[in-house]
């Protein structure tokens, strides 16, 4: 049988500050500190069938990371550094074929209303 408390102890232990804050790095008298944004969600269930001895349960958890950027701290300071992204394909997929429908349904305008007139 499944241990619903051990599942939200690790649940909860896997959303700590120590996800978001990574281990400081020491180089050449500076100190790194990465920095992650971090989310999670889950959810679970179970119920009896009415005429039936049988039941069912199930639950999910998941968890994303993505690094945000770095506090830097070299002589005496402390500065952020925030991260570059990279390209990200499916927005930009998204967003072209978000462009493609819009022109698409201006130029089905222009034409119907063209139609209209002869």
């Amino acid at each position: 049988m499944v241990n619903i408390e051990e599942i939200l102890s690790r649940a909860t232990d896997s959303m700590t500050v120590n996800r978001v804050f990574g281990e400081p790095i020491e180089r050449d008298g500076a100190t790194v500190i990465p920095v992650a944004k971090v989310s999670g969600g889950g959810g679970g269930g179970g119920g009896k069938a009415k005429d039936e001895e049988r039941d069912g349960s199930g639950g999910g958890f998941g968890v994303n990371a993505e690094p945000v950027g770095a506090y830097l701290i070299s002589d005496g300071k402390l500065s952020w550094h925030p991260a570059t992204k990279a390209v990200d394909v499916t927005r930009i997929v998204i967003s072209s074929n978000l462009v493609a429908i819009a022109l698409l349904l201006v130029l089905r305008s222009i034409f119907v209303s063209r139609k209209r007139g002869n």
